[in-house]
């Protein structure tokens, strides 16, 4: 009887977690959580011009994280909550997201720049729904209020699965503790090195960064800077090889409308020229960078590159600094500012060293665009009228 009773407590203890709630499962993420610096300070001083850069940025932020197949799950005022399947990409996506968000500040103020905070954590979450839950969210949000204002934190977990696979610079912050976590977390930091613009350390001295390092911090800030923020709609090869089409036709007729007596002028039709007509808003000198992101076997590194913009299309060509590779830009600028190009590496020889198809934008005196080689490694041309 003793026996029968003691299986019957089992029993009935067993029972409460028999059939758990039909919304909860676990799962093992990362997850990346961000805010605004000084948010309150920004809203008081400015509230609707805080409100159209944070939506900005937001659109940045969103459209990095699913190129980096992740997704946002949670927002809440000035912060945004992303989870990934894979440490390494959402480090990459950190990464890119600091990178682009400074350039768009660098546009602003430096009062009313409108930086993030970023944390990352890899832990077991819970999934109600379509938004996480659990320490290992907390983890990544506690992580993000000890980040300085454009810089990146991460846990151990998140350090222990990347710190081989990204060239990237880490400053470890020994064990921490957070507020309302109750182990202390192995902290790290990504300083700025190579892969990244000038992400602040939150260490206070900052002993090894010297008037080299500045250069080279200053030479990578544009790295995939607004990269894959439209490359999701503008990236298809075919596009990119219509517009190129379209593009050789159209220099085609105007130069035989250029050549022709005079009694054969009207021989370019006004479809031709109607859409160069219309784009001429754009038309002018525009100077920047052209970046590689960086890759298991090699750091990032970023170019100085230059096109001109007459109706339209789109052309550009410059040298290296060694002086053995020269790159050329071409492609077009469509009336509603979407951007399409082929870029092209030659060395001395004149030998075709690398091409890559380019698409973004162009909006406010910005030229973004992106694309990726063969190999993966991501190639953005960022460029500023002048």
């Amino acid at each position: 009887m003793r026996l029968a009773g003691h299986d019957r407590r089992i029993t009935g203890m067993a029972e409460p977690s028999a059939t758990p709630a039909p919304d909860l499962v676990r799962k093992l993420a990362t997850i990346l959580s961000a805010d605004v610096a000084e948010f309150s300070r920004l809203m008081a001083e400015d509230e609707e011009q805080t409100l159209r850069t944070f939506r900005e940025h937001a659109q940045v932020f969103e459209s990095l994280v699913a190129m980096h197949r992740g997704r946002i799950f949670n927002t809440a005022g000035d912060a945004i909550l992303a989870e990934f399947g894979s440490a390494v990409e959402a480090v990459r996506c950190a990464t890119e997201i600091q990178a682009a968000l400074q350039t768009r500040n660098e546009q602003l103020p430096e009062a009313r720049r409108v930086r993030f905070r970023i944390g990352v954590n890899l832990g077991d979450v819970m999934v109600q729904g379509s938004d996480l839950l659990g320490d290992g969210v907390n983890v990544a949000a506690r992580l993000q209020t000890a980040t300085p204002p454009g810089g990146i934190c991460l846990s151990g977990s998140v350090y222990d699965q990347i710190q081989n696979k990204l060239s990237l610079s880490f400053t470890s912050l020994g064990e921490r503790t957070y507020k309302n976590i109750p182990q202390p977390i192995r902290t790290f930091s990504i300083t700025a090195a190579e892969g990244l613009g000038a992400l602040p350390s939150p260490r206070p001295e900052r002993k090894r960064v010297g008037s080299l390092a500045i250069g080279a911090v200053a030479g990578a800030v544009l790295v995939i800077a607004l990269g894959g923020v439209w490359l999701h709609r503008h990236g298809q090869r075919g596009r990119a090889q219509q517009a190129r089409i379209e593009t050789e036709a159209e220099r085609k007729t105007e130069t035989a409308a250029a050549t022709a007596p005079a009694r054969t002028a009207p021989v370019a039709p006004p479809a031709a020229v109607a859409p160069a007509a219309a784009t001429t808003g754009f038309d002018g000198q525009y100077a920047g960078q052209l970046c590689y992101g960086a890759i298991a076997s090699e750091a990032a590194r970023c170019v100085r590159a230059q096109a001109s913009i007459d109706k339209g299309h789109i052309d550009g060509r410059w040298t290296g600094r060694e002086g053995n590779l020269t790159t050329s830009v071409s492609g077009t600028v469509s009336t509603a500012g979407e951007v399409t190009l082929e870029l092209h590496t030659e060395n001395a020889s004149g030998s075709r060293q690398t091409t890559v198809e380019l698409a973004g934008t162009l909006k406010d005196g910005l030229l973004a665009t992106t694309g990726s080689l063969r190999n993966g490694r991501t190639a953005s041309l960022n460029l500023h009228r002048n």
